[in-house]
Parts: structure tokens; sequence; C-alpha cells
């Protein structure tokens, strides 16, 4: 097939499931909010941007990790936060996103004095507002929150009742983040259980920075509907003569259909593997897996899902057929009720892509 060209890639619908919202601050918001809060930068504003990126292309997770500690900073108070949401879905509609959800630790926003819901509410306003200034342009676009909790700390369940609470309110699900290496999911196996008795959707980060025994606590132990990242995945594949063989834990994983969130540029800067093209993307989806092409924080990658399909397709050779099939293999795994997901597979996505096929 043609491989799909960067102008089709540019105007092509998009789905986004692994979106971090304090990785996708604008650095000139950063800078703007530090200067009014008395936050002390790294650098001067006009090269933050540059910072960011350097500073996460260390090769170490918990390196990378530490970049957040600027974001997170101007994202304390309510009109901030509603802000950062705002800005986020403006930035993932330029770039042809017509579903995402963003995935953000409310226990990390409390320094100002909000209380847990106070800041779910605040982002809520913000990507409320984001959608209505998207709809207004006749384009289509849904955007909810997945509620983060954070591995080291013990909040777990605490953030699963405020998912809970505000599930018909905004909130699709929930993850756990952060460090992975120590921080075994089975930690949060009481949040996991709460969920499952809600019947509440949740991803658990697992396989990014830690191997297999993460994935299976993820999928076996925990009930994961989908991995974020997942990459170590590959450590349960062997090559074979002809095609590679996949071990229980894998094929389960590709048996079941259970979403991978797959964020190429990120797993490069965290060392998970040495280039784009050395990614298992390809390898995962040639095996049927369903893998799903996402940019993780577009601020420390200074990446977009735009790009990331470019660098897959200059990798991969990827036509704009197999671009349509991650992107309804994400909107398939999206934590949206079943006969949404359909509307906007059927209604928006691939009559875009068909449209692009024709016209070019």
């Amino acid at each position: 097939m043609t491989r799909a060209t960067p102008e089709q890639i540019a105007r092509c619908p998009k789905v986004v499931l692994h979106e971090h919202l304090d990785g996708g601050v604008r650095p000139s918001t950063v800078a703007e909010i530090a200067e009014e809060i008395g936050h002390v930068l790294p650098s001067a504003p006009e090269d933050l941007g540059e910072w960011f990126a350097v500073a996460s292309n260390s090769g170490s997770l918990e390196r990378y990790l530490e970049t957040f500690a600027h974001t997170v900073a101007v994202m304390q108070r309510p009109e901030d936060l509603r802000r950062v949401a705002r800005e986020a879905v403006e930035d993932l509609a330029a770039d042809g996103v017509v579903y995402a959800e963003l995935r953000w630790a409310p226990e990390q926003h409390q320094q100002a004095g909000l209380s847990l819901t106070e800041a779910v509410e605040a982002v809520q306003a913000g990507i409320d507002e984001g959608v209505a200034a998207v709809h207004a342009t006749g384009a289509p676009m849904v955007v909810g929150q997945l509620l983060t909790a954070m591995r080291h700390a013990s909040r777990g369940l605490e953030i699963a009742k405020v998912v809970v609470e505000y599930r018909d309110r905004g909130v699709f699900g929930f993850d756990i983040a952060g460090a992975e290496d120590g921080f075994p999911p089975i930690l949060h196996l009481e949040a996991f259980e709460y969920l499952r008795r809600e019947n509440a959707h949740f991803t658990i980060h697992a396989g990014e920075a830690f191997g297999l025994p993460s994935i299976w606590q993820a999928v076996q132990r925990c009930g994961a509907d989908r991995l974020g990242h997942g990459v170590r995945i590959v450590d349960d594949i062997e090559a074979g003569a002809d095609r590679p063989h996949l071990g229980r834990l894998a094929a389960y994983i590709r048996d079941r259909r259970i979403p991978l969130e797959m964020c190429p540029s990120s797993n490069v800067q965290t060392g998970a593997v040495a280039s784009v093209a050395e990614h298992p993307i390809a390898m995962l989806a040639e095996l049927g897996f369903r893998v799903t092409i996402n940019s993780d924080n577009r601020l420390m990658s200074q990446t977009s899902i735009g790009r990331e399909m470019r660098l897959l397709t200059d990798a991969f050779g990827y036509s704009l057929a197999d671009l349509r099939w991650f992107t309804v293999n994400a909107m398939k795994s999206a934590f949206l009720p079943f006969d949404e997901r359909l509307s906007l597979i059927n209604d928006v996505i691939k009559p875009a892509f068909a449209t692009l096929d024709t016209r070019g």
C-alpha cells in the first residue's frame, strides 16, 4: 500500500487514550503561571520548551518523571487547572483529535488547598470550555478525564471513589502512574477491587520500566481493562524460524484483546526502547495485538499524535489503512459507552479516512 503522506496524517482523525494533562502544558503557560505564583523555573521562559525536552531525554523513567515538578507546580489553583485543561483540548483538536482521555493525579494538585473533588471540577470546567469551542467550529470532539493515583502513595482507594462519584460527570476511568520499579500494581489492589465491584473502567501503567511481573499483576491480579505502555510484553515473545512464538502471558493479552497504549517517543526517552525504528509496536501489530498510538507527554517529548504517526510511518512505511486500523483500535478501546464508540467510528473516523484515501 502507498505510504501515508504528512499532509494526510495532519488531516486524519485521531484518538488518544494515553495523554497526561500535566505532560502537555504549553511552555508559555508554565512560564506565565510560574511568574504569578513565584515558582522558580530551571531556565529562561523562552528556552523552557527545549529544557523540558533535554531533561526528558535521559534514558531514565525516574529522571523523566522529575520534569513534572514544574508543570504540577503551576497546576494548583482552580483557575490554572481550568486553563491548562482548556488549552489541552484546544491543542489536541488542532492536531485532529476527535476523542481524548486526559489523565492526571488530583492528589498532586492540593497545595493551594483544593479538595480532590474541587480539583476534578476545575479540570472538567476547562474541558467543557475547550470542547464547546471546538463544537462551535462544527468539529466533533469528545474528551474525558482519567483520574490517576500515584503508585508510591496510598490514596488509590480514595481516588477510585472519586472516579465512581464523577463517572457521569466527565470522569471516564482510573489509572495508577509513577515510578514502576518497586511499586507493583498489587499495592493498589483494594482500589481495583472496588472499581470492579462498581463496574468502573481502569487502565494500569505496566511493562514500561519494569517487566513481565508488572504486566501479569496488572492483568491477572488487578483486572486491568487496558495496559499503559506494555512494551515489555516482548519479553514473552521469542523469535521463531517462521514466526515469533508467544508465551502464555503474551498470548493471553493478545487473545483477550487487552489494548496496549503505546507511546513510541516517550519509550525512547525513558530507555524502554532504543529508537522508534526498533519499537516493538510494528511486530505487535503484525501479531494481532490490539495496539494503539499515543503521545503520552506532548511537552516532554515535544510531540503530538500526528508526529507519532509520522515517525511510525517513516519507520515502518504505514499507509492510511494502517493508521486507520490503529485509530479504530483506540476508539474500540475507549472508556466510552459502546454505542457512542460505534458512532464515532462509523460517523466520524471511517468517513474521514475514506475522504483522505480518495482525495489524498
